[in-house]
């Protein structure tokens, strides 16, 4: 591991020490949201972080492969400070693309559509090595780093060119997961993980609850692009350059991630995707919704019932897995 660290402003409270900026490329990374998993960095609150992600099935930048299939983790990175109780904020300043090219599965899974519109639709294997040598599954996106755009290589369509703006956003972001549970990097719950909401984007901040000492901050599985749903069971899978602050809020309990944009915030119900209850995320955000509102913004719950009840945006994660609940920060009281 590399890692080097120049300071960059210092903290006003007399006991702070000043905050760093942390430039760490990691050599091990890590399938599971494990607390047990050696630390690759400990930072302070207020620290800022550049690394690097590898791809959903473990190639980085240069094409390499450092890690193993599937969505090899960067971390865990240790936050000085946090306890079990308090929660994390994240805040993600750049999610860049770093390489020309990245890969979506070639056909829909069941947990998407009808088995009957699935039979006899197409197979779902097209060429073997394309992006992997060992698979015939996937097909290769070529990515224009300078127009920030996304292209199907093949096969071609005869009607849609199927070349999209880019929307990096990041897959899996998680912190080690409570008790002495160790879940995979394939599925997601209360310490995020594998959430792959298209919303994490540059420019967004996930709040996360802390279970272990440190919190052990686990970031990976990039996407150049993903629909709700993530329906092809994957984004445009690619590596990522990636800078994040942290704070720390002490004793704030939360239930699961939440997450803020520029202009709303979400409840995200975090599941295990393609296997879980939608009906189920939707009430799980829904009352974590109403908590925050009473907690943050000090609603009474009535009020807070009228507000979600005529104003929120329900998104559809992950197939048979998470929902967030958005509102619009144009609607809620002011703070």
């Amino acid at each position: 591991m590399r890692h080097a660290i120049s300071v960059l402003a210092c903290c006003l409270l007399p006991v702070c020490l000043p905050a760093e900026t942390h430039t760490i490329q990691a050599d091990k990374f890590y399938n599971s949201f494990d607390h047990r998993h050696p630390v690759l960095a400990r930072i302070k609150a207020g620290d800022t972080v550049n690394t690097k992600t590898q791809d959903a099935g473990g190639y980085g930048q240069n094409g390499q492969r450092g890690g193993e299939r599937g969505n090899p983790l960067t971390g865990p990175f240790f936050v000085e400070g946090a306890a079990p109780g308090d929660a994390l904020v994240i805040r993600f300043s750049r999610i860049r693309m770093n390489r020309n090219y990245g890969f979506t599965r070639y056909r829909m899974g069941t947990y998407a559509v009808t088995p009957e519109s699935m039979e006899g639709i197409y197979p779902g294997s097209y060429k073997k090595g394309l992006v992997d040598p060992n698979r015939d599954d996937i097909v290769r996106w070529d990515i224009d780093l300078n127009r920030k755009t996304v292209r199907l290589n093949e096969p071609k369509s005869r009607v849609h060119p199927l070349e999209f703006p880019a929307d990096p956003m990041l897959g899996c972001v998680g912190v080690a997961a409570p008790g002495v549970f160790a879940p995979t990097s394939g599925i997601s719950g209360n310490y995020g993980g594998n959430m792959d909401y298209n919303r994490i984007t540059e420019g967004s901040a996930v709040m996360l609850p802390v279970f272990h000492p440190g919190g052990l901050i686990f970031i990976g599985d990039g996407h150049a692009l993903q629909g709700d749903g993530e329906t092809l069971g994957t984004g445009v899978e690619t590596s990522m350059d990636v800078t994040f602050t942290v704070e720390v809020k002490k004793g704030v309990r939360l239930p699961g991630p939440r997450l803020e944009t520029a202009d709303a915030i979400v409840a995200i119900a975090s599941q295990p995707e393609f296997a879980s209850s939608l009906d189920r995320a939707f009430r799980m955000a829904t009352s974590d919704m109403v908590d925050w509102l009473v907690a943050d913004y000090k609603m009474e719950a009535w009020a807070a019932h009228m507000l979600i009840g005529t104003q929120a945006r329900y998104d559809v994660i992950t197939a048979a897995g998470s929902m967030g609940l958005r509102l619009p920060k144009s609607v809620l009281p002011k703070r």
